[in-house]
């Protein structure tokens, strides 16, 4: 089981930039398909961006354009770049794995690991 530890929230203006990290331990993410995930303050989580099994990406229609998903395999590491940030996008953000078949930005079951979590806040 892969373990996952974030960093890089905090606290932007609208309009700001944040990079978020995903440092991988205990197996390789080359197995799993990597993404994230966030969970606004009384809503559920939701998928933001990941790698397809075929090593594509898909994000979700809010963050289209703005965010974008990259990963290191020789650091065992993910990435987040979130830029022209909105208070919308205000939540904890999650690093997560799978493999097929719950590769999907629907999917947050118990076949699916998670990280800890890192907050980002945006103001207006």
């Amino acid at each position: 089981q892969v373990q996952l530890v974030e960093s890089g929230g905090g606290s932007v203006q609208a309009g700001g930039s944040l990079r978020l990290s995903c440092v991988a331990s205990g197996d390789s993410i080359n197995r799993y398909c990597m993404g994230w995930f966030r969970q606004a303050p009384g809503k559920e989580r939701e998928g933001v961006a990941h790698f397809t099994p075929l090593g594509n990406t898909e994000y979700a229609d809010s963050v289209k354009g703005r965010f974008t998903i990259s990963k290191d395999n020789a650091k065992n590491s993910l990435y987040l770049q979130m830029n022209s940030l909105q208070p919308e996008d205000t939540a904890i953000y999650y690093c997560a794995s799978a493999r097929p078949p719950y590769c999907n930005l629907l999917y947050r079951g118990s076949n699916r690991s998670w990280g800890q979590g890192t907050q980002v806040t945006v103001s207006s």
